[in-house]
């Protein structure tokens, strides 16, 4: 997908230099997230930074409305223009979306590369997706935000090179008309709906293989990677290759894995690391990943993951049960897992609760806590059963022993006397031996 490779070392010594801009709307009405305006460019400038990029200053323009032409006004537009050349910045950032007519007005005056959030988000999944299925999925979401401004940005579109807001298919010739393009999403969309079939296939043989599956969702940069590597260790064939990439930064990493995990009890579980949000999240996007976000829906528990040391945790855990809502998932059972505890400063949060802990991933706090909820919330879908199984069927004490830990076993004269928990489906198909 991409024409340019560009390595690490490449990418420090090109940095781009990013002046940030928001625009804080006074209206009520008007304003298009919960988030406020000095948290939201917080997360712009990290957005920047995971992208690559260096921030080398940041503005706010309160206005009750926003300019058609412009976005902020094109006397605001024209001190943008001085702000950046004195501080030597090569691009300007702005904080919210913009329409092609916007980004061509403002490249006009301002003579620099304009990008917007959108094409922000969308550079750093590019460069972050390595699956095959990843990649289509951003490329699809590049390719639907750029379908309607061909027109709007004219020459603009054929801009080229290296540098943030041109990866992905953003490097190839942008001449492409809209038959084109829609020729191109046409294809992806066939592409994913091969790989969705895999996906169900795979999802089918776990189903028979009755394993519970457990979902780590949340915003971006919460811990859940750091979570789920912690989970895992625990597992007899734990191995450290199986650790998922973990770093300090948005987005650190986008395709789902899925690990084997185990609950105190011995009993074997899936863990599933989904990617993260973050809010004004690109519509494209969303609509790109859900293929990959419907692993949720076929989860028997949720781990929500929020960071515990932000203080928009509110809301950013509303803009993840607001995807959770439109991915079809908000009725499942869920555990609020509060993270990062351990950078408080003050050693005081509430007591856990049946749905609720407190921990710190990355030092292991309360980490046996959390698996006890896991393993409460599991073991609720279960049946604690007294079988005697005939002889002749050692194929079944078999299968069971290698599935569950037995409470106890014995050998007697009318058979094997067992009791143990079983998932519903084998307790179907096994309750005709209880005792």
């Amino acid at each position: 997908m991409n024409d340019l490779n560009i390595n690490n070392e490449d990418m420090i010594n090109q940095r781009e230099k990013a002046l940030c801009v928001g625009l804080n709307l006074t209206s009520n009405s008007l304003r298009k997230s919960e988030i406020d305006i000095e948290d939201s460019m917080k997360e712009l400038i990290e957005l920047v930074k995971a992208a690559g990029g260096e921030v080398v200053g940041d503005l706010v323009q309160n206005r009750h409305t926003i300019d058609a032409a412009t976005y902020l006004g094109s006397g605001k537009i024209e001190e943008i223009k001085n702000y950046a050349e004195s501080l030597d910045a090569t691009m300007v950032v702005f904080n919210d979306e913009l329409s092609g007519a916007q980004i061509r007005n403002i490249e006009n005056i301002v003579g620099k590369k304009i990008i917007d959030r959108t094409t922000l988000i969308l550079d750093i999944f590019a460069q972050r997706a390595h699956s095959k299925e990843g990649k289509l999925q951003v490329e699809l979401a590049q390719l639907k935000y750029r379908l309607p401004r061909l027109y709007g940005m004219g020459g603009h579109m054929s801009r080229t090179g290296a540098g943030i807001g041109t990866r992905g298919p953003g490097e190839q010739k942008l001449e492409k008309d809209k038959r084109h393009i829609l020729n191109r999403a046409a294809s992806i969309r066939e592409e994913l709906r091969e790989v969705s079939k895999n996906r169900e296939t795979q999802r089918v043989q776990r189903s028979k293989n009755n394993i519970p599956i457990v979902a780590l969702v949340g915003y971006t940069n919460a811990g859940k990677s750091t979570l789920l590597n912690e989970i895992i260790k625990k597992h007899p064939e734990y191995e450290k290759e199986k650790d998922v990439f973990v770093k300090d930064m948005l987005f650190a990493t986008l395709d789902v894995s899925l690990r084997k995990a185990v609950l105190p009890n011995k009993k074997e579980f899936l863990i599933v690391d989904t990617v993260g949000f973050v809010s004004k999240l690109p519509h494209d996007l969303i609509e790109a990943f859900k293929a990959t976000l419907e692993e949720v829906k076929y989860a028997d528990l949720i781990l929500h993951v929020i960071d515990a040391t932000n203080k928009s945790s509110d809301i950013q855990r509303l803009t993840t049960e607001s995807v959770l809502k439109d991915l079809g998932a908000n009725d499942k059972e869920t555990i609020t897992v509060y993270n990062k505890i351990d950078q408080l400063e003050l050693d005081i949060y509430p007591k856990n609760q049946k749905d609720v802990v407190y921990i710190s991933a990355k030092n292991g706090i309360n980490i046996d806590k959390l698996m006890n909820l896991i393993q409460e919330s599991i073991m609720e879908k279960t049946y604690n059963v007294n079988l005697l199984l005939p002889f002749e069927r050692g194929d079944i004490f078999s299968s069971i022993k290698d599935k569950y830990v037995l409470d106890k076993f014995e050998y007697t004269a009318e058979g094997i006397d067992l009791i143990v928990s079983l998932d519903e489906m084998d307790y179907n198909n096994y309750k005709k031996y209880i005792k």
